[in-house]
């Protein structure tokens, strides 16, 4: 194993290198924290598990991680995808298709030219921190390379998590149970009586395409959500300012009476009436969902209470013959290549600073680990950009007891404003999440200076790779 040397700030040392970075993932998080690596001149390798860059917009994905399913239309508008140094074409339409956003990712990567640094269809089988700090990454191929810091951008849409517990009697359930994450198409509702679980944005989009060849569509909900329209005054909804500036409880006032305004409240249209005010829980964007209802081609339903044989029962007393039901019922936070005790996310709980930064560990670093209102793309790109100006010096953390500070604060906001769930355990507004970093890299940068632009990481000896 590497040995820290003598003067770890000279890279004139005798055997010394710069620091090498591992990057876990090349989807859009980890392109996005690739590029900031680049152009910062940082020695990295970015593993990735795939033949091709794109993550969860790759459809059929070879790795087999991919939620992307046949007519997927992204839910956030195009100009609040997008990464701010590259547009997406301008013929690409407000809400483009999966397809024009892979191939956004592929010209991304060309076009900043890191692609080489991608090691593909390599997956990372086991991160371990040794005693002196370095990483030593076991490959599926069997190598070993060691490496002073790592970046996970391995996503968190591609763990499905079941109904927890399952409902009485679905084991014996005579027709077809499957969950959002394996779903391609609507060809398999043809002609059925379909049941979707969930009121987030893949159980609506999901229910949409049943109503449209399926014999009957019911859509279950475990609980009520604000569903907000794709277009407001003409225009995409999120494109209407929201100032981080503003005090939330304005804001919030102001977005709910907007969206009772054009859509109605939820409970006008059968749905569930929300336990909540809009912001308290990840709200749903759909510019479909409420027609098909309004049109009886979607019929909704409250919670699943038992399975009896084919038939589903509801928590209201009801019951309905079914012969498909995809659950849409969120993913699991997993990092399978850390020890658990190392680094994990029970209940999918975890604590870090501002999203990124371990609190114990000072050279493991998170990318697109949060769950915005808006796309998680520029809020990837701002994040490694951070860890690209911390790894060279360009940026200093506070003091350890204010980032615990920091990180309790952060916590305590969560608990008091969202509905407990494991949905909102990585939840963010977008806008304030950036003017907060933004302040913050400031902040950063003013101490950087006042401690001589030290970079972040020491030089190692020469790196050891062996087979397996």
């Amino acid at each position: 194993m590497d040995q820290l040397i003598e003067n770890p700030g000279r890279e004139d040392s005798p055997g010394a290198r710069p620091a090498r970075v591992c990057l876990i993932g090349a989807g859009s998080s980890g392109i996005a924290a690739a590029k900031a690596l680049h152009e910062r001149g940082i020695d990295f390798d970015c593993f990735e598990k795939s033949d091709r860059i794109g993550g969860n917009w790759v459809f059929e994905n070879k790795n087999g991680m991919s939620a992307a399913y046949r007519d997927l239309f992204i839910n956030t508008s195009r100009p609040r995808m997008e990464y701010s140094d590259l547009p997406m074409p301008d013929s690409y339409p407000d809400f483009p298709h999966h397809s024009q956003i892979a191939a956004y990712f592929e010209d991304y990567v060309d076009h900043f030219g890191f692609r080489d640094r991608i090691v593909f269809e390599t997956g990372v089988e086991h991160a371990a921190r040794e005693a002196d700090g370095s990483w030593t990454i076991e490959l599926d191929s069997g190598e070993r390379h060691s490496y002073d810091a790592l970046l996970v951008a391995n996503g968190h849409h591609w763990n499905p998590r079941w109904p927890e517990p399952a409902f009485p009697g679905s084991e014996s359930f005579a027709g077809k149970q499957l969950h959002a994450h394996s779903y391609i198409d609507n060809t398999i509702f043809a002609g059925k009586r379909v049941l979707v679980l969930g009121m987030g944005n893949s159980a609506m989009d999901i229910a949409v395409e049943s109503s449209y060849v399926a014999q009957r569509t019911y859509l279950a909900a475990r609980q009520g959500v604000w569903i907000i329209p794709k277009y407001v005054f003409g225009k995409p909804v999120d494109q209407i300012r929201n100032n981080p500036r503003v005090p939330f409880k304005v804001r919030q006032r102001l977005i709910q009476q907007l969206i009772k305004s054009y859509a109605g409240p939820p409970e006008r249209h059968g749905l569930p009436k929300p336990e909540h005010r809009f912001g308290e829980a990840h709200p749903t964007i759909s510019g479909r969902i409420l027609d098909r209802i309004q049109h009886g081609t979607v019929t909704p339903k409250p919670n699943i209470a038992s399975f009896e044989g084919a038939q589903v029962r509801f928590v209201d007393g009801s019951a309905a013959e079914v012969d498909v039901v995809v659950y849409c019922t969120g993913y699991k936070i997993t990092f399978p290549f850390f020890d658990e005790q190392l680094i994990s996310a029970p209940e999918n709980h975890i604590e870090l600073f501002r999203r990124v930064f371990h609190p114990e560990i000072d050279n493991v670093f998170f990318i697109g680990l949060l769950q915005p209102l808006g796309a998680i793309m520029p809020l990837a790109e701002a994040q490694g950009a951070w860890v690209g100006d911390y790894l060279r010096g360009d940026y200093a953390l506070p003091k350890r007891a204010e980032v615990d500070a920091d990180i309790a604060a952060d916590q305590a906001a969560m608990r008091e404003r969202y509905v407990a769930s494991k949905r909102h355990t990585i939840q963010v507004d977008f806008d304030d999440y950036l003017h907060a970093l933004a302040k913050e890299r400031a902040a950063g940068a003013a101490r950087a200076r006042e401690k001589g632009y030290a970079p972040a990481l020491p030089c190692r000896a020469s790196a050891v790779t062996t087979g397996s």
